[in-house]
Parts: C-alpha cells; sequence; structure tokens
C-alpha cells in the first residue's frame, strides 16, 4: 500500500496568506497542518509516500521532509500544475503507484481519535473502501445514500437537498484500477476530475465499501480560516491538558518501528533548542 498526500488547492479560501505560501504550511497550534495527514498515513503503516503540490509549495515540503528516510519513509514529490480535481492525484502518481494498492489523503483533512476504522478499512480492501462521516452540513460535501440495511445507493457531490447526513471525508483507498478509472475520467462542468466520480465508478462495479465511522473519531475538514483556529484550539487544549503531542511524526516513526532508537536520537540531536526537541527528548528518555 502507498500513500499519496494531495496538497495542493487554489487557495483562494485563505486569501491573502494563500499568496505567501500553502495553507497546509499554515501551523496547527505547534506543527504544520500536513503533519497530520503525513501522520495518518504513518499509523497506517505506509513508508512510501507522494506528496502532490504546485510548483512554489513543492520546495517547502521538501526542506520540511526531503527523502522522508530520517523517518523511514521514502518521500517523492510531484507538482499539480492547476487545480484539476482530486482524481487527477492517480494520473500525476501513476509512475508512483506502479502496480500497488493506494491510499489518498486530502492534506487539509485532520483525523484524531481511533483509527480502527481507517486500518481496516486498509486490512480489508479489494475494489475501493471510503467512509461516512456524520455532519450538520452535509450540502458542503460528497453525500452518501444508503438503503435501510445500511448499503451505500449512491455517492453524490455537494447536493443542494442531500439524501443523509454522512459526508465522504478526504481518505480514500483503491485498488491498483484507480488509476486506469481517473484517465477515463471526464471533467465535471467545474473544469474537474471528480473523486466523487471515481467512487460511483466503483460503486457501479459493485466494488465500493462505504464505512461509517462512529462516535469518538474527530474528523476536521480545515477549509476555512475558521475551522484552521479551530483546529489549532482543538490540538492546543489536547496537547496542553494531556502533555502529549498529536501527529509528531518523528514520535511515531519511532513507536512504529521505522527507525531505530540510534536513529531517532539523531533526528532530535539535529533539531535546534524548542519545546518540540524537549518533548522528543522525554520520549527518549522515558523509554531507556
Amino acid at each position: 500500500m502507498k500513500g499519496i498526500i494531495l496538497a495542493g488547492g487554489s487557495g483562494s479560501r485563505m486569501y491573502p496568506i494563500s499568496q505567501v505560501y500553502s495553507k497546509q504550511l499554515t501551523l496547527i497550534y505547534d506543527k504544520p497542518l500536513i503533519y497530520y495527514p503525513l501522520s495518518v498515513l504513518m499509523l497506517g503503516g505506509i513508508k512510501e509516500i507522494l506528496i502532490i503540490s504546485n510548483e512554489e509549495t513543492i520546495p517547502y515540503y521538501h526542506k520540511l521532509f526531503k527523502d522522508g528516510s530520517h523517518l523511514g519513509l521514502s518521500i517523492e514529490y510531484v507538482v499539480q500544475a492547476a487545480p484539476n480535481g482530486i482524481a487527477e492525484a492517480f494520473i500525476l502518481g501513476d509512475k508512483f503507484i506502479g502496480s500497488d494498492s493506494v491510499t489518498l489523503i486530502l492534506g487539509d483533512n485532520i483525523f484524531y481519535g481511533n483509527l480502527d476504522f481507517f486500518y481496516q478499512g486498509i486490512e480489508h480492501n479489494s475494489g475501493a473502501t471510503v467512509f461516512g462521516y456524520r455532519v450538520n452540513d452535509p450540502e458542503r460535501y460528497g453525500v452518501v445514500e444508503f438503503d435501510k440495511n445500511g448499503k451505500a445507493l449512491s455517492i453524490e457531490e455537494k447536493p443542494q437537498n442531500p439524501k443523509s447526513k454522512f459526508a465522504v471525508p478526504g481518505l480514500y483507498i483503491y485498488n491498483n484500477e484507480v488509476v486506469k478509472i481517473s484517465k477515463n475520467l471526464k471533467p465535471s462542468p467545474r473544469g474537474e476530475l471528480e473523486i466523487t466520480d471515481v467512487n460511483n465508478t466503483y460503486l457501479n462495479k459493485g466494488e465500493l465499501r462505504v464505512e461509517k465511522i462512529g462516535r469518538g473519531v474527530a474528523w476536521l475538514d480545515t477549509g476555512t480560516p475558521e475551522a484552521l483556529l479551530q483546529a489549532s484550539n482543538f490540538f492546543g487544549t489536547i496537547e496542553d491538558r494531556q502533555g502529549l503531542k498529536v501527529a509528531c511524526i518523528e514520535e511515531i516513526a519511532y513507536y512504529m518501528n521505522f527507525i531505530s532508537k540510534e536513529q531517532f536520537e539523531k533526528v532530535i540531536h539535529q533539531m535546534p533548542k524548542c519545546q518540540y526537541k524537549n518533548y522528543l527528548e522525554n520520549i527518549l528518555t522515558g523509554v531507556e
């Protein structure tokens, strides 16, 4: 299983800061937003990751993560010249994906809590697996319609009259057919290759699983300044209360055994003096 983080988009809702840098570089409490989707892939055991973004932003991601080897990862980068839709990620990532299955997560989506739904989705996927998350404003998202037995009947993109309150979050698991399916898509009326069209293709073939995410899991779609502030406050409260960091990729790499204790210590040593380094030093000391 390989992983893709789509961290592109026009950034229009984040103007004027989007004139300077990508939303995914915005701080969520004490770390860049992109750390959160990256941490989800890492917790799913995914070590080969492709980051897709615009030409101006890729150098900043490369400065953050390099080739990922210090975290036990292999990170590659591809430029998306224009925001042509989520499904274009599989066309741009064709060479990276090769003959493997792939998980795609949007760079502004955050998941916090029990991630068993994701782990099980990876384990049991044979065609496509997406998730349903109950929201108060489903008209903003792709919405799943279910029958009385909980089987998915349709997925409709940003409907005026939603057929349920279950939105599809920006986390998708596919077999290798997704590349071919994406290449055969036609742009929607808004000129994009829609991920909903990919999902409906699998649905029409009887190869789509939609798993509802239960209570106890927070899905934060940080698509607006208000949502970014809410997410930052949310994780600030959790970290201050527990004394544990969320989406600390160095800690995750160590606990997932992507890197050895010696490699972990080397990563810490290369950091400047800061609270983040102090936290990791405490992790290292605590396991000795």
